[in-house]
């Protein structure tokens, strides 16, 4: 009896220990849900966008920074010039330029029009991965074609967004506000509001494409970072040092009223505060780890999580509406989301069957989706033959 219950212990522990990657990115989704939250009522609130990033990054500096230096104080390897430049890179493209752009988006419309845009972060990496030759595009095979078709889905899909509002949704009303918009606005009012409604969800597209276009980019370098420098809590320090930086030098040229970077005991500083530790200081940490696991696209994949959180959240406490427009752009993106993640699976599976190998393999490269440059491909090859030509010419006993 104690061996079956020690057998079953056993294999609940094994089983939790591989869900651990996707349940990590359940809690990052959980956490940016929250981050659309704050940065509305910060917007709201007055506080100048560029120094909600700003302040994010100080924030998650002084966080991270002495778990790194502590936690990995003798595993850490030899910082390089090659580590800094992409230190520097993931600062700017998955800090600055991507979460200046979206906190500008959400403050034009709302948080979960934003959100619904960078769904199409997994079909804008399969294009980069292309441009820069880090995945090849079948269009004969299965999986290319699947890759394709959810591109071109995710793009339509943000066009409706955009283009088409449609009638009212009402699923339920909690009357809570914490905007506390004026349900009746003047005549006046309503008809600006009519006429700037239109050219602000074009904005506000166009922003959320440049974040999802920042951050499909970091992705990509992320995972060639965490090649060479294997340390979650550095390599989120030296992101959040770069990114610091570059958005308190950008916010410095955008506000230069100093009673503006004044910080009290209100929802700035709440908004600041949460962003900066649980949302960047940790989630990053773990996105880090899970790019490293599993890959960008694997990441990529926990997307809609935070579109269905941030939908229901901003209907509860934001008093945001949902239009027939919305939803159906909505669908039609997730679609096309995991229509890229089946096709680049049924890619990977036609390259576990080119080459006999175990279960176990088949299995973890399944997972495992990264991306892999020609060169590195080369080498890879060249490494192995170089392995046949000198091993033994011995029979198996």
């Amino acid at each position: 009896m104690m061996m079956m219950m020690g057998g079953t212990w056993f294999e609940l522990c094994n089983a939790l220990h591989g869900l651990k990657p996707v349940l990590l990115m359940v809690a990052v989704q959980v956490t940016f849900a929250g981050v659309n939250v704050f940065y509305k009522l910060a917007a709201n609130d007055g506080m100048n966008t560029n120094l909600v990033i700003a302040y994010r990054f100080l924030f998650a500096t002084a966080f991270v920074t002495p778990l790194a230096l502590y936690f990995e104080r003798k595993s850490r390897p030899k910082l390089t010039w090659m580590v800094v430049l992409q230190a520097f890179l993931c600062g700017l493209f998955g800090g600055t330029m991507s979460q200046n752009m979206y906190i500008a988006s959400i403050a034009l419309t709302s948080a979960t029009f934003t959100c619904a845009i960078t769904q199409l972060i997994p079909a804008i990496t399969f294009v980069l991965a292309v441009i820069f030759r880090l995945e090849r595009l079948n269009l004969r095979s299965t999986g290319g074609k699947a890759k394709v078709l959810g591109t071109l889905m995710g793009v339509g899909g943000a066009m409706l967004l955009t283009f088409y509002k449609g009638v009212e949704i009402n699923i339920w009303s909690t009357h809570v506000d914490l905007l506390h918009k004026s349900h009746q606005p003047s005549r006046h009012l309503a008809a600006h509001n009519s006429k700037t409604d239109f050219a602000d969800r074009i904005l506000s597209c166009l922003l959320a494409l440049g974040s999802s276009l920042g951050y499909a980019l970091w992705l990509i370098i992320q995972a060639k970072m965490g090649e060479r420098y294997p340390c979650y809590y550095s390599s989120t320090a030296l992101m959040s040092l770069m990114g610091s930086i570059q958005s308190v030098g950008f916010a410095l040229c955008m506000e230069r009223d100093w009673n503006q970077w004044k910080l009290g005991w209100n929802i700035r500083l709440l908004a600041v505060a949460y962003t900066g530790i649980v949302a960047t200081g940790i989630s990053v940490t773990i996105i880090a780890l899970c790019v490293r696991m599993k890959g960008p696209l694997f990441v990529s994949a926990f997307n809609p999580l935070v579109l269905v959180l941030v939908a229901f959240v901003g209907s509860l406490l934001l008093d945001e509406k949902l239009h027939l427009g919305s939803v159906l752009g909505s669908i039609i993106i997730v679609g096309g989301l995991y229509t890229v993640l089946w096709g680049k699976s049924k890619d990977i599976k036609m390259m576990t069957q080119s080459v006999p190998r175990s279960f176990e393999e088949e299995f973890a490269e399944s997972l495992e989706i990264v991306t892999r440059s020609p060169d590195d491909k080369a080498n890879n090859n060249k490494n192995e033959s170089e392995t046949k030509n000198n091993a033994p010419n011995t029979l198996p006993t």
